[in-house]
């Protein structure tokens, strides 16, 4: 298991938010941590820990009047770090390669690719096309329902028909290089990670798969790493230090 770190972007802010309380509707979502620092200055500080394979995410939409100083963010943080992180909000063939461009590692796509509830594998194809299976990043940010884990689009506020199982996985990373998971309905809590989806990740070998959401202690790290069976890397953010929570920065700095 290893750390990586997040810069959550909204309205132009770096911020930790609840996940499940984002809306379009007035760019509302309910704030854990707004911070004085801009993206590049956390960028600038995960490359001073070697961090890499974190995640920037853009949480506004792409019609939003905040989306240009988010996207401007984004992209200062990107030229901070050329190489060390992945970008992802709004990524499409369109504009994939100026986040390349400006150091992003990898293109993080959902929306693009998981529309109108089902998977376009034609845009799956044209944005593995366009960046290559080796820069592309897929979320499968998902919520439960029914009991089943349902990957979520457009900032988390949409179900799709797709179910999170291992067949999709196995499916699914023949187009990508890794894939990021946000447990939705814990994300921003800081109460605790959603178990039977750690297990169901864990369960399966493949590319590598970053876990976030719900992390709230380091006991949350350790059950995590257990039902894992320690192939899930995890993304830690309210309940950060750097973010105003809990865990010290350095103690997850060099997890191992």
């Amino acid at each position: 298991m290893h750390f990586r770190p997040c810069i959550d972007i909204h309205n132009g802010k770096v911020k930790q938010i609840v996940g499940g309380s984002l809306t379009d509707e007035q760019d509302f979502a309910k704030e854990n941590y707004v911070s004085k620092q801009n993206a590049a200055w956390y960028a600038r500080l995960y490359q001073s820990n070697g961090l890499r394979g974190g995640h920037i995410i853009q949480l506004n939409s792409t019609d939003s009047p905040y989306y240009q100083a988010t996207k401007e963010q984004a992209l200062e943080a990107l030229r901070a770090y050329p190489g060390g992180l992945q970008a992802g909000g709004g990524i499409a063939p369109e504009n994939a390669e100026e986040y390349l461009n400006a150091g992003a590692s990898h293109v993080i796509v959902t929306s693009y690719v998981f529309r109108e509830g089902c998977i376009y594998y034609e845009n799956l194809r044209r944005m593995v096309n366009t960046v290559g299976k080796e820069r592309l990043v897929l979320d499968l940010s998902c919520r439960k329902r029914d009991g089943a884990y349902y990957i979520v689009t457009d900032r988390w506020q949409r179900f799709t028909k797709v179910q999170v199982t291992e067949a999709l996985l196995s499916e699914l990373s023949g187009y990508c290089d890794e894939f990021l998971v946000h447990a939705v309905d814990v994300e921003g809590k800081a109460s605790g990670i959603e178990e039977e989806l750690a297990v169901l990740l864990g369960g399966w070998q493949g590319i590598p798969v970053t876990y976030a959401g719900g992390v709230g202690t380091m006991e949350d790290v350790r059950r995590l790493k257990k039902l894992g069976k320690d192939r899930l890397d995890v993304t830690i953010g309210s309940a950060l230090s750097l973010f105003g929570g809990c865990i010290p920065y350095q103690d997850v700095v060099y997890l191992q």
